[in-house]
């Protein structure tokens, strides 16, 4: 094999190169949808249950499902081997970034702009950043694994250590957190988003 082919291939494609212009170029189709065609939207918000988009969680598998696909089962003991970085992943998933989310989002909606933005819909701002902040990624990290051709197997073992966390700790910290602001989340909507 050619040293040029070898550099293709260990290098990153073009989608891989350009993904923050495809995110942003998606954020901008979802926006422009949203604006001019809103019967998409509407019609989307129609099946939800408690909250919670069912062709988002429909879409969501399917993007994660290629990844799975490639994992080599009997590989996932030797990524017990190496828990530096599981343990790192679960203490800044779990120990820093919903209180460090909840921190910044109420320095920025209830200090530095709180003339900019009711206190109402700061509340609700807040809750969706603290939200966001108490879930970790666990699609993204299977798309990120295989964009920058990572050990798929320690991936696996990462996001189901997560997981079983998010079973017990998502809704105990959100319900914390947003308690702390006088921000009211039905738990029938926490449980299901778990």
């Amino acid at each position: 094999m050619s040293q040029n082919n070898q550099n293709k291939e260990a290098g990153l494609g073009i989608f891989q190169r350009y993904l923050t212009l495809w995110v942003a170029a998606c954020i901008i189709v979802g926006i422009a949808i949203g604006k001019f065609i809103p019967i998409i939207p509407d019609t989307l918000n129609k099946f939800e249950y408690y909250n919670v988009s069912i062709p988002v969680a429909i879409l969501i598998w399917l993007m994660i499902y290629p990844m799975m696909l490639k994992i080599d089962f009997t590989s996932i003991v030797n990524a017990g081997k190496k828990p530096k970085g599981i343990l790192l992943t679960c203490v800044t998933n779990w120990l820093i970034k919903p209180f460090t989310m909840y921190g910044i989002a109420y320095f920025f909606l209830f200090i530095v702009f709180k003339s900019l933005i009711p206190a109402d819909l700061a509340k609700e701002y807040l809750a969706g950043a603290v939200l966001l902040g108490a879930a970790p990624c666990t699609a993204m990290v299977f798309v990120w694994s295989q964009l920058t051709k990572g050990d798929p197997a320690y991936t696996l073992v990462q996001v189901a250590v997560n997981d079983l966390i998010i079973l017990v700790a998502f809704a105990p910290i959100v319900a914390f957190l947003l308690g702390v602001s006088d921000v009211a989340v039905p738990w029938g909507t926490l449980i299901l988003s778990t």
